[in-house]
């Protein structure tokens, strides 16, 4: 018995310092894909997964006729960047651009350094030009889903976007020249209007499948 009393708090240390390193693991992994997002409810599944899951998925395995279910195109990350050109001289703009991203994705975005000098633009290597955020999972789909439904039919004279615009491997880049068209940016507490650029990962094999997904789940691809 004295044997067993004295192993015990070892046991509960070698646990507690087992959880510590999950927990610093799981913060690693979060910043790594672009900063800490806040906790979603329990057993919460997004509108538009769940649109993916019992229409779109289905609709795509039958429209190219796949093998196995694995290979149905699907999302795997959606990277949301803003270029801060003036932040070499002010950095109160860049600070401004951190916090507009944080409002518009729900997540905390990281600072991006320039990966070489360039005179021309007075831009030296490692200096801080920009931010980026990277999203996954349940963040992924509600920032789409607030893309294509909310913020897209708020642009002025809005017919639609770039078809073109694919990658060659799946993958969609969109620019937009405002970031006050999503509704969580306040005009009239904003410090300057800037532009985003909007990167959708996918794991179509081509850009007839990936402008298939991302037709069907409501892009608005201008005709």
């Amino acid at each position: 018995m004295a044997e067993t009393k004295a192993k015990a708090p070892v046991n509960a240390k070698a646990a507690e310092a087992a959880e510590k390193k999950k927990a610093k693991a799981a913060a690693a992994a979060d910043k790594k894909a672009g900063g800490e997002s806040a906790p979603l409810p329990k057993g919460y599944v997004p509108r538009l997964k769940k649109i993916y899951r019992e229409t779109v998925a289905p609709e795509l395995f039958k429209e190219f006729s796949f093998d196995s279910t694995m290979q149905v195109p699907r999302f795997v990350k959606v990277v949301v960047s803003m270029g801060v050109g003036e932040a070499k001289e002010n950095k109160k703009i860049l600070d401004a651009a951190i916090d507009d991203l944080a409002l518009i994705t729900g997540q905390h975005a990281v600072k991006t350094k320039a990966k070489k000098s360039i005179a021309v633009f007075k831009i030296r290597e490692g200096q801080e030009i920009g931010a980026r955020v990277t999203l996954r999972g349940h963040m992924m789909w509600e920032f789409l889903d607030r893309l294509m439904n909310v913020a897209l039919p708020r642009v002025k004279d809005f017919r639609g976007v770039n078809p073109n615009a694919f990658d060659g491997h799946g993958n969609y880049s969109l620019g937009l020249t405002e970031q006050i068209i999503f509704p969580e940016i306040d005009f009239d507490k904003i410090e300057k209007i800037m532009g985003l650029n909007i990167a959708i990962v996918t794991t179509a094999r081509n850009d007839k499948e990936a402008k298939s997904l991302l037709a069907k789940m409501g892009m608005p691809f201008r005709k």
